[in-house]
């Protein structure tokens, strides 16, 4: 048993205890509207409340989907540790919360959490040296480690050797799965740390029975899906979102320049494209010159859209009829502000039609955030590197999440996080306007 488990037991040990000895006569509220002085790690409260063994509350709509357990003096000296704001409210006090929430004209919902999901992000290890392999940060690792959230590094030997079966959330790290070592030839070729990574991707690649870093992208690509399709949940942010899709439509297809992978791309390599193997794009064009920063025409780059002016909004949901994007929204604004990435924002026109679209620009025709099943699992692809640095360029300074800690942006990234710990059963219903299947839907706490 190792020195984290065995923690664990003892300190959720310790907590059932205590409430033991408590008479269950009061609620910790935590708001998540604009009274809360940290959203972020009200999240990480959340879950840490849930990984000691103890059940919470999501209320959908309730002041900006606020969280609620059951009161003692440990979760109490937690939430002032962590600077999060909360209230200690009476059984009586939840209870009517609850009735509000339950009144059928109220867009509003009661969510149970029951485990704290173990969480997996896919990204490459350090160097010899200690230091990062790709130089820059990674906005779910961020905001993973600033709301104290354990979670552990994966990449494709992990993946590959069936170690996701471990995990129920999956991040993909800003990543590129088609093997063009994220298209930064033309302006990083030269430069060590592009040539180590690439030196780096080529031995793995190798050493797991692969001859190129393109074959060994897609085999890890197909493990993801499997474990989607068995009810993981995946999320991806930038570059990670479109360069999957890529990758599963290109399967058995060489679309590498030779700068790549030693030899010739296919010629014919767009119109041999199978989209119906995507989770989320269609009938998009490749961008086969290896001296372009980009992919495809998925990613949305003639905007018209000034920084000042740059906003995506988030679609309201029905808390009762549709609790699960109305978790992935919870947010205190409508209105998020935008930011780039190497794979900014989608073209709507390029987006699948049975894909749930959750935030969107509409002026400029482009997705930011959307959502759908596959098999018995879930994915999130959400545009954009960085929620609080519009434009993070290759070797800035990691942002620092003190100075962001109500980043309605990084909101989005941890309503993903918790959404796996809801209460869910399985069985056969009509998704409103997208499907109908056998999918895993969540049941709402009454």
């Amino acid at each position: 048993m190792g020195r984290y488990s065995l923690m664990k037991i003892l300190f959720s040990a310790t907590i059932l205890l205590f409430l033991a000895g408590q008479v269950r006569a009061a609620y910790i509220l935590i708001p998540m509207d604009e009274s809360q002085r940290n959203h972020l790690k009200a999240y990480g409260i959340t879950y840490w409340v849930l990984d000691a063994g103890v059940e919470a509350y999501w209320l959908l709509n309730y002041r900006g989907g606020s969280f609620a357990f059951e009161a003692n003096e440990l979760f109490e000296k937690e939430c002032k540790t962590r600077d999060v704001s909360y209230q200690v409210i009476s059984n009586g006090e939840f209870a009517r919360i609850r009735e509000e929430i339950a009144n059928p004209e109220a867009n509003m919902e009661t969510i149970k959490l029951e485990v704290a999901p173990k969480i997996a992000v896919y990204t490459p290890d350090f160097n010899s040296r200690g230091e990062r392999i790709q130089p820059w940060d990674d906005a779910v690792t961020l905001v993973l480690t600033y709301a104290e959230i354990p979670y552990d590094k994966i990449y494709d030997r992990e993946v590959l050797e069936g170690r996701l079966a471990q995990y129920d959330w999956l991040h993909l790290h800003h990543e590129d799965f088609t093997g063009q070592y994220g298209k930064f030839y033309r302006s990083f070729g030269m430069q060590p740390w592009y040539r180590e990574n690439q030196r780096l991707q080529e031995e793995l690649a190798h050493s797991l029975g692969y001859e190129k870093v393109s074959q060994l992208k897609l085999a890890v690509v197909k493990t993801i899906r499997e474990f989607v399709g068995g009810g993981g949940f995946m999320f991806a942010m930038c570059s990670a979102t479109d360069s999957y899709d890529i990758a599963l439509a290109a399967d058995g297809i060489d679309i590498c320049a030779e700068v790549f992978d030693g030899d010739a791309q296919d010629p014919d390599a767009q119109s041999k494209l199978d989209y119906s193997k995507c989770f989320a794009f269609r009938d998009f064009t490749l961008v086969t010159n290896p001296m372009e920063y980009e992919f495809s025409s998925i990613d949305h780059r003639d905007r018209n859209v000034v920084p000042e002016m740059d906003y995506f909004t988030l679609f309201n949901f029905s808390a009762k009829w549709d609790p699960i994007p109305t978790m992935l929204t919870q947010n205190h604004t409508t209105t998020v502000k935008g930011f780039m990435g190497q794979t900014t924002a989608f073209n709507k026109d390029y987006v699948k039609p049975d894909v749930l679209i959750l935030g969107e620009n509409k002026p400029e025709n482009e997705v930011r955030y959307i959502h759908g099943d596959f098999g018995y699992g879930t994915w999130t692809f959400y545009g954009g590197h960085d929620p609080e640095d519009y434009r993070h360029f290759v070797t800035d300074p990691d942002t620092d999440l003190s100075l962001h800690p109500n980043s309605p942006g990084y909101r989005l990234i941890l309503n993903n996080v918790l959404f796996p710990a809801a209460e869910k059963k399985q069985r056969k219903t009509l998704c409103v306007s997208r499907c109908s299947s056998d999918h895993i839907i969540l049941t709402p706490y009454s």
